[in-house]
């Protein structure tokens, strides 16, 4: 079953060689246009879906009924529905009715007094305002792919790039976070990725990649502090919705961004004569087959599956834990330290073990918040001394 990005979209990544090869003329060099056009119309829909589902959250504390109508499953299914055409974005936004076609009619109700609220209302003109303009800088991207001359084509993108720039700004206002929980901040700033992938596009389509390399940097970096922002928000209500959506942003949007990088790096390390070589091999970009995706799509995403597993072994403080180690490594070094130190004091010194690289996030974060006085959680306490007692028995998880 194959995976697809949240945001991200690996389609349109062009091969390495058509970017070297650009300077022998566009048209030779980029014979499949259909894979960045794929790849364009894809980041317009996900984008107008993530901007959509900003008003089925509404501003302020979200309702339960409201997450469940836009988690990662139904994201995935609204995805589809649009490219089945089910479903139309119309200045970055679905109709509630048509979003919220398959939910009771009371959610749906209450789920259009959170969209109709005077609070949310300055959200919208701001998030189609926004929308508007990225549409505007893809029809200019669209245009300058069927472009011949090679300096209008790069006036073109470059104008697109400005427009993107503005739709970027909008899209970061800070209005759009005052009083914004944690699942409408997450929302509000997968946009905001997705605009800047589009501007790392125009980077590659004007044949620039040291800023190419820099822009998909710079990305990669902001998805983690935004994510570490919403993991500081999240709340008791939130983390179903929070855990597997995050967990599908670092295995799949992040790996692309990451892999695209590389390509563009390795290129970048390459002698002229090294250029030279790889622009005279003819290679052609293939678009991925949406055969696997639609099986994909329709099956629950693992991410929810791996969630409620993991939620069966862990407090809700543990699971944020989890989150925070998974987009910053780092984080984890002060709970091993503090752990070691109990687990010596409390005689438990199989848990002190002499190196940490075996022992996964799940127990770390559990073995920390037991240890901070998590005992009114029966549940939680009570694996935590099944993990004790296996460890006395096998010493297979600490070295």
């Amino acid at each position: 079953m194959v995976a697809e990005p949240l945001f991200a979209i690996p389609d349109f990544v062009l091969g390495v060689a058509q970017m070297v090869q650009t300077d022998l003329g566009f048209k030779e060099t980029y014979k499949r246009l259909d894979v960045i056009e794929y790849g364009l119309k894809s980041l317009s829909a996900n984008v107008g879906i993530l901007s959509a589902s900003t008003a089925v959250i509404g501003v302020g504390v979200v309702a339960i009924a409201a997450m469940s109508a836009v988690n990662l499953h139904q994201t995935l299914k609204m995805r589809e529905d649009i490219k089945e055409l089910k479903l139309t974005v119309t200045h970055g936004f679905i109709s509630i009715e048509a979003l919220l076609r398959d939910q009771k009619a009371e959610v749906i109700a209450e789920i259009k007094l959170l969209a109709e609220s005077i609070n949310f209302e300055q959200h919208r003109l701001i998030l189609s305002q926004a929308y508007q303009k990225f549409a505007m800088a893809q029809r200019l991207i669209q245009s300058a792919l069927l472009m011949e001359d090679k300096h209008t084509r790069n006036s073109t993108l470059t104008s697109a790039q400005h427009i993107l720039a503005n739709a970027l700004a909008d899209y970061n206002n800070p209005e759009l976070f005052k009083a914004t929980c944690a699942v409408g901040y997450l929302r509000r700033v997968e946009c905001a990725w997705a605009i800047e992938q589009t501007i790392s596009l125009t980077y590659q389509l004007l044949n620039e990649p040291a800023s190419v390399s820099n822009s998909l940097s710079h990305l990669q970096e902001r998805i983690r502090q935004d994510i570490l922002t919403v993991i500081e928000r999240c709340t008791k209500d939130e983390i179903d919705f929070i855990f597997p959506e995050i967990t599908r942003i670092y295995n799949q949007d992040l790996a692309v961004l990451n892999s695209w990088q590389n390509q563009v790096d390795w290129m970048l390390s390459l002698s002229a004569d090294e250029r030279k070589q790889l622009a005279s091999l003819n290679m052609e970009t293939t678009p991925v087959s949406n055969t696997n995706q639609e099986v994909a799509i329709v099956a629950e995403p693992e991410e929810i599956a791996l969630y409620e597993n993991l939620q069966q072994k862990s407090h809700f403080k543990s699971l944020r834990d989890q989150l925070r180690f998974l987009i910053k490594p780092s984080l984890r070094q002060q709970h091993e330290s503090y752990i070691s130190q109990k687990a010596t004091t409390s005689g438990y010194k199989a848990l002190a073990p002499s190196s940490w690289q075996e022992v996964n996030d799940l127990t770390v974060a559990n073995l920390y918040w037991y240890f901070q006085g998590m005992e009114g959680s029966s549940k939680y306490v009570g694996w935590v001394k099944v993990l004790v007692t296996q460890l006395f028995i096998s010493n297979k998880a600490f070295c």
